[in-house]
Parts: C-alpha cells; structure tokens; sequence
C-alpha cells in the first residue's frame, strides 16, 4: 500500500484512472485491428483460391483434380521448377507480397494514425493535469506569500488525501500560530500604549495636586495649620497614587495572563472573614455596620487571596457609597449549580445610566466625583471573578443601595 501512496490524492488518482482507460482503449483498438487484418487476409486468400480454381475448370481440369491440387501438401522439384519459371520465388515480387501489400499497409496506417491519436491525447491531458498542478502552486505561493506579509484573509486547500494537502495542513498550522503570535503580540502593544496612556493621565491629576500642596506649604510655612491642613491632603495623594500604582500592576498581571489562579476548596466564612477584617475598623469609625449571614460548613472552589481581595474591593465600595449609619450585608448561599455570595448595602445606589459601566476601567460616575478612588475596584473585581470561572453581577436602584453578586460553580 505504501507504493501507491500517491493515489491517495485525488487528481492524481484521476490522472491514473484517465492513463489506464487510454491504456484499456489502446490494447481495445489493437485487439480490433487485428482481427480486422485477419479477416482482411483471410478474405483475399479465397479470393485468390476462388480465382485460381475457376480458371482450372475453365481449362476442363476436374473438380476432383482441382481440389487434389488445393489439399496436396508434398512440395516436388517439377513444381518448383514450375513457379521458378512463371516468376513465383522468395527472390521476385510473387501475389503473396501483393497480398501483404494490400493488407498491413492499410492496418499500418490505422495503427499509426491510432498511435497518434492516443499519444496526443495522453500529451494533452498530462498537460493540462501539470497546468492546473501549477495554477494550485502558484495559489498557494501567493497565500503563503500572504502569510509572511501577516495577511491571512485567504488559506490554503486542506481537508483532502495525499501528500500535497497534508503539507498545505501543515503549513495552515504554521499560519495558525504566526496568528496567534501577531495578535499576541499586536494586544502587547495595544496593552503596552494603553497602559502607559492610563498611568500617565490617572497620576496627572494627584500630582498636580501634590505640586500644589507643596508650594502652598512652601509660602506659608509659618502658618500651622495651614502646613498640617495641606501635609494631611498630600498624604492622601500619596496614598491614592499608591493605590493607583498596585492596581495598575495588579490590572497588567491580569491582562498579560501572568497570574496563575491557584484553585482550592475554601470556607466561604474564612474567605469573608479575611476580606472584612481589616475593613471593619473603618466601618466602626464610620459608624457603619458589616453583618455576615450564611452557613458555617459552606465551601466554594478558588484562589484564597484573589477572592478575598475581589470581596474587599466590593465591601470597600460598598463603604464609599454608603453614609454613617448604613449597613452592609454580606450573604452566601448555595443553590443546585451555584454558590453565590451577596454583598448589598444601603446606600445611594447607581444610577440607570451608569450602570452599565461600573465594570469599565477607570469609569467613576458623577455620584463618585467627591471619593478618593481610582476606578479600577469593581474592573479588577470582575476580571478576577472570572478568570477563575465565576461571574460578577450588580442590583441596584438610585437611593436605594445596591447588591453585587458573585457566583462560582460548585464543583463536581
């Protein structure tokens, strides 16, 4: 089978099968003329007889003398001696060579004409097989072309037997990954500007304001309170560009898949319990209140400290949008597919138009103008959620509070 590997494809298999017909033709045509030049031969020989006998009993030689002469077989030197006279030798032009003369010039030139016939058409068909061979070639030359110039909107015939359209699969693997590595590498330039473009305009702003205190302190540094009113604004500025920095960080590791999420089964009371305790002094000093509900024994499948932190985030916001005497809520259950965790306050809410943009990066609604924030929480919360195969969902109507939902499916 390995020899006739080559008819796996399936021109070629054609091109065999349309040889092997000719083939089949050919050895059909000969058979033909044979048989036609035996019945021609056969058929000048009687002629012959039937002239020669008729002319004896012309002469009134008897019929029984003439068919003597037609079945003797013994060959006497009177008779050669006869034919030698009247011309009829191996050396002169007897009625048998005027017989070969009047039988195979005839089939030669059928033969030749049929040879031709059949070679050009052998001649034409591998020609037009080889033409449209190249015309596949020069195609796929111009789509591999393509590939090197990063251009894949055409690719190449794959999907059929034979060695040629494995090498063309081969080649669109290969383009497969020249793919992936021009967009690999086109979103690590998008990310890269992008990126750079984000950290200079977001820090922009804190530094002004830090440049500002500076020089304010600087002309009235005699003026106490003024110095410790300004050193109390600058400190926030440096913390909010702390801030700003670890979650620009925290947002590349995440976009450039650096993080690997390091899944295990967790309580959920621990997890709550890490992400609310060092929030709850401020609730205290806030005078606001963090009530957890849910069952001890609950578990859920995920990265201890990424959730923890995504949890943060949400109590964190939940804070910032909730005045002194608020509460936040923060709930987990379990349902047939799912294991939710609820964090709801009841604080200003959001507004119908925004939505739908709280997840955005760097997005921070007109309610959140007077609050110290980088609007990057709630993006890195949802990224974080589900990239390690969970979802993130917001509730929440304007004066009323709001309520966003983590949701993790329960593992097998």
């Amino acid at each position: 089978m390995d020899g006739l590997c080559f008819l796996q494809e399936r021109q070629t298999r054609q091109m065999y099968g349309f040889l092997c017909t000719v083939c089949v033709l050919q050895a059909f045509f000969l058979g033909i003329c044979g048989v036609w030049h035996v019945v021609d031969v056969r058929h000048v020989l009687v002629e012959r007889e039937l002239a020669a006998a008729s002319y004896l009993l012309e002469q009134e030689i008897a019929p029984a003398m003439v068919a003597a002469a037609w079945n003797h077989t013994e060959v006497t030197e009177a008779g050669r001696n006869l034919l030698s006279q009247i011309g009829h030798t191996e050396q002169t032009r007897s009625y048998l060579v005027l017989l070969a003369g009047q039988t195979s010039v005839p089939l030669l030139l059928t033969l030749l004409a049929g040879g031709v016939l059949f070679g050009a058409a052998l001649l034409i068909s591998t020609a037009l097989f080889l033409q449209k061979r190249e015309q596949v070639y020069r195609e796929a030359e111009r789509i591999v072309t393509g590939y090197v110039c990063e251009r894949f909107v055409k690719q190449l015939p794959v999907g059929e037997p034979g060695a040629l359209y494995q090498l063309f699969g081969r080649v669109e693997q290969l383009s497969l990954s020249l793919q992936a590595k021009s967009e690999t590498e086109r979103r690590a330039k998008e990310f890269l500007r992008d990126m750079i473009s984000d950290i200079s305009h977001q820090l922009k702003t804190p530094l002004a304001a830090l440049t500002m205190y500076m020089e304010i302190m600087a002309e009235e540094a005699w003026r106490e309170e003024t110095v410790r009113r300004f050193t109390k604004k600058s400190m926030q500025s440096l913390e909010r560009m702390e801030q700003l920095i670890l979650s620009l960080l925290k947002m590349a590791r995440l976009d450039t898949g650096n993080i690997v999420f390091e899944k295990r089964q967790c309580y959920v009371e621990e997890v709550v319990s890490e992400a609310v305790g060092e929030l709850s002094e401020r609730a205290a000093r806030e005078g606001k209140r963090i009530l957890r509900e849910g069952q001890p024994e609950e578990k859920i499948c995920c990265d201890l400290v990424w959730t923890k932190e995504v949890l943060a985030n949400l109590v964190k916001n939940a804070l910032d949008h909730t005045e002194a005497g608020g509460t936040i809520r923060i709930l987990w259950r379990r349902s047939p597919a799912l294991l939710q965790i609820s964090v709801a306050d009841d604080g200003c809410g959001i507004l119908p138009e925004d939505i739908h943009h709280i997840f955005k990066r760097f997005y921070q609604s007109r309610q959140a103008s007077d609050r110290q924030g980088v609007g990057l929480g709630l993006f890195l919360a949802k990224k974080i959620v589900e990239e390690q195969g969970g979802s993130l969902s917001v509730e929440s109507r304007p004066g009323e509070g709001s309520v966003f939902r983590i949701s993790f499916p329960l593992s097998s």
